[in-house]
């Protein structure tokens, strides 16, 4: 890996990968993403892995994407490259992500943060859809995500303005899980990762899914497939051990199965 650097166990059962390219300020070439696609997709069979951490570094998470690869392209060129394949195949990864962001975390950077399932930020995190400055708009789902984030109003100020959010504003607007300052942010991420690595592996995968689900659906189809990964925890060696230990007061030992 040439861009990003992979700890498979960071601490116990929680993987953590660190975007590389300090000099662009993490800015997201097609080699970075595909490096961390093959990352999430190999993490994810781990076993060992319960959770994982993507950060940067305290000056930026990323900075956005790699402007010069893509000044002179054609639309038919983008079309052909299709880069957001990659960021489909990060969006599938099974296992929790969590985004542990200081500094700038703007255009491609905000929707890769956006994609992690949480977000731990530094005090000094800056979020933002700049595109706008630079005659495009997002195409990695920063019209999306964080139109379900924050709510149409605020979310159409940010991409059609390119103004950034200070770490405040984005706690206030529910875009981010917490704020600690600069030298906790990792501490506090690789934490919380090591909570939930800590429970059911089967479960989490699959409570995952409906809660990403709900922002797919309306709620009756939400709730069915709720029920449905519900049932189906009950297929899990894991429900059978939580259950038993919950009932003779002791810690469960949870084996993913």
């Amino acid at each position: 890996m040439e861009f990003i650097e992979v700890h498979a166990q960071y601490a116990p059962a929680v993987a953590l990968i660190r975007l590389q390219r300090p000099k662009e300020l993490n800015a997201l070439n097609l080699q970075l993403m595909q490096e961390l696609r093959d990352s999430f997709q190999q993490l994810d069979r781990d076993d060992a892995v319960r959770a994982i951490v993507l950060t940067g570094n305290d000056q930026a998470f990323a900075a956005g994407a790699d402007i010069r690869q893509m000044a002179d392209k054609t639309a038919v060129d983008m079309l052909i490259t299709d880069q957001f394949s990659t960021w489909d195949q990060i969006r599938k990864t099974h296992k929790p992500l969590i985004a542990a962001v200081s500094g700038f975390a703007l255009g491609g950077g905000c929707e890769l943060a956006m994609t992690c399932d949480m977000i731990i930020a530094s005090e000094t995190a800056r979020f933002g859809q700049p595109e706008i400055k630079i005659g495009v708009m997002p195409g990695a789902g920063g019209t999306q995500r964080l139109t379900k984030a924050i709510g149409k109003a605020k979310a159409m100020e940010l991409v059609l303005t390119g103004r950034f959010l200070s770490a405040e504003e984005a706690l206030f607007y529910r875009l981010i899980n917490k704020i600690v300052p600069v030298e906790m942010y990792l501490h506090e991420a690789v934490k919380l990762a090591g909570e939930i690595a800590a429970m059911a592996p089967v479960a989490a995968r699959l409570a995952k899914e409906a809660v990403n689900r709900s922002f797919e659906t309306h709620l009756d189809e939400g709730l069915h497939f709720e029920r449905k990964n519900f049932y189906l925890t009950f297929a899990s060696e894991d429900q059978k051990e939580g259950m038993q230990a919950f009932i003779e007061k002791r810690a469960p030992s949870y084996r993913g199965k």
